[in-house]
């Protein structure tokens, strides 16, 4: 989650802070919170315990990877609204046992037909506002879990969100990490029509361990679950949808729900290191994680610790150049042509890494030539009996989403359409019917071209440096999944961004608590301003698959309230 990002942080000039300890364990790495969850049969990692429970309850009524997955995201829109939810996008990476092989989902939906680029020059706005009717685009999330379920699924659709819409009518009680975030969302959307009466139904946003409703919700999934995906783009829901848009002055029709589509792509990879990590190509982020690797792989981490200060100035170096062309170059490959195979190359990486000087932060660098701040989003991967793996990322963007909540459907519409530039010319510059910048990326990796992990991590501009920091802990520093996930993490904010801003300066890197003070010393030597932040680090779950043991190597995240489960 990047919604609390400290801007007023304050630069680390003492020894105060020391290495983060778990309670004593008989082994691992200090900073390890439990073990590894192990099973033969299936996994299910999520971020809330209830969602993983559905999952696995499906994995043992029969049911593959894939129902369980659409049963674990549709149980997450109705337990963690604060993160995502049926009014967000989808990406999904798949590794399909019977075929051997990745499939990458695109669920992203597209900017409304009637909106244009002049209107929000005509309104005096550099910046598509992150509130509101205008940075809605259309959701597809829903479109996403029936493409999913139509290639690869087994169990009726009725009986996989039978979950979600059990608990959205009988209620839930209100984890941690929600309430943190649900009164903050009613105190900056409350005052849009339906926010309240749904979130908030007794006028307060509800307390932790309170019990929590959302018939309208159940009632929404229901005519899902019965009259598939175009009881939502092309049903009743589309014209309420429409009808409560046109009333706040928004821009999304029916027409513009009734003629989305998601799209089935390529995944793309790198090989880091004798493992291949595939990410989706734009209009998401993906394509940063595999600059990143391709830059990091030219340096001996056998002989570079992990924490020391060569460790965390490299990865922020690499960091910054790889923005740069995130900046430039990602967006909808429908409207702008992108050198992926040229960005993702090593000897492109091999150039860049030139601009690395190994004593110095670098202050501002600029994109190649090969030829966002916040985000809150849910990560979850489930592994089944037959071998199917699933790496599914959901999101409404900025929090619960834009503030738009369409009278009597219990959910808020996203608003990701501000992560379009609303500079004239740019590879991300906004147009009708087109796809936004996402920052919602699913990672898988492979050995020897079988399946070895499915991973990710939410949290905005973080992901992909999260994606890599995972990598480089069980590849370069020998960690389990579970301690890769728990190890402290480096942040970087203040690099170019696809909506335009600019890297002016070195920007300001933040650690999680547990580097060695010595570290922070010597990067600050280096040029690079340090500092503290609040809720920046992501959210990470796993499955790691044993190949030898046939066994699965489940992982969660202990920042968020979620929960590993297997057997």
């Amino acid at each position: 989650m990047k919604s609390l990002f400290v801007s007023s942080f304050v630069l680390i000039a003492t020894g105060l802070i020391n290495f983060t300890h778990a309670q004593d364990r008989l082994s691992g790495k200090s900073f390890a919170t439990r073990s590894v969850v192990m099973g033969q049969h299936g996994m299910a990692c999520t971020s809330h315990p209830l969602s993983t429970q559905v999952a696995v309850e499906v994995l043992k009524a029969g049911g593959n990877a894939i129902d369980a997955a659409i049963a674990a995201n549709a149980m997450e829109g109705v337990v963690e609204p604060h993160v995502n939810g049926i009014g967000g996008d989808l990406f999904a990476i798949v590794w399909d046992a019977k075929t051997k092989k990745l499939y990458g989902l695109n669920a992203s939906g597209r900017s409304p037909y009637n909106l244009t680029l002049a209107e929000f020059k005509k309104r005096g706005l550099t910046h598509i506002p992150p509130t509101g009717p205008l940075p809605v685009s259309v959701p597809g999330c829903v479109d996403g879990w029936f493409e999913l379920h139509k290639k690869f699924g087994k169990t009726p659709m009725p009986t996989i969100l039978s979950s979600a819409i059990r608990y959205a009518r009988d209620g839930y009680p209100i984890h941690d990490e929600a309430t943190f975030y649900w009164d903050y969302m009613i105190q900056r959307l409350g005052s849009f029509p339906n926010v309240k009466e749904t979130y908030a139904p007794t006028g307060t946003a509800p307390n932790r361990g309170e019990l929590f409703k959302n018939p309208a919700l159940a009632n929404t999934l229901e005519k899902i679950a019965k009259g598939g995906r175009d009881a939502f783009y092309k049903g009743e829901i589309a014209r309420t949808i429409d009808a409560f848009m046109k009333k706040m002055g928004g821009y999304l029709t029916a027409k513009d729900l009734a003629d989305h589509t998601s799209e089935w792509v390529e995944p793309v990879s790198t090989n880091y290191r004798g493992y291949d990590v595939w990410e989706l190509p734009p209009n998401s982020q993906g394509i940063c994680t595999l600059q990143m690797l391709n830059i990091l792989e030219g340096y001996d981490f056998s002989t570079i610790p992990w924490g020391s200060p060569e460790h965390i100035h490299r990865f922020v170096e690499a960091k910054k150049l790889a923005f740069e062309d995130r900046a430039k170059y990602y967006a909808d490959p429908a409207f702008a042509k992108i050198p992926v195979n040229e960005l993702i190359s090593k000897s492109y990486a091999a150039e860049r890494r030139k601009l690395i000087n190994p004593e110095q932060a670098a202050r501002r660098v600029e994109a190649g030539n090969p030829a966002l701040r916040d985000g809150d989003t849910i990560y979850l991967t489930v592994a089944d009996s037959e071998g199917n793996m699933v790496s599914l990322i959901q999101s409404n963007y900025r929090g619960f989403g834009s503030g738009m909540v369409p009278d009597g459907l219990g959910f808020m519409l996203q608003d990701r359409g501000e992560l379009f530039s609303l500079v004239d010319g740019q590879n991300n510059t906004y147009a009708p019917h087109k796809r936004p910048f996402q920052t919602i990326i699913p990672a898988f990796i492979t050995k020897d071209g079988q399946p070895f992990m499915s991973f990710g991590l939410m949290g905005g501009s973080f992901q992909p440096l999260g994606h890599v920091q995972i990598v480089m802990n069980m590849i370069d520093f020998g960690m389990n999944p579970q301690e890769a996930g728990d190890a402290p993490r480096i942040d970087h904010q203040g690099s170019s961004e696809p909506t335009g801003e600019k890297m002016l300066n070195a920007g300001i890197v933040t650690l999680e608590s547990g580097f060695p003070y010595e570290s922070i010393r010597e990067l600050m030597i280096r040029g690079h301003q340090v500092g503290y932040a609040l809720g920046v680090y992501g959210g990470y779950q796993a499955i790691m698959y044993d190949a030898k043991n046939k066994v699965y190597h489940g992982a969660t995240e202990s920042r968020k309230d979620g929960q590993a489960a297997g057997f």
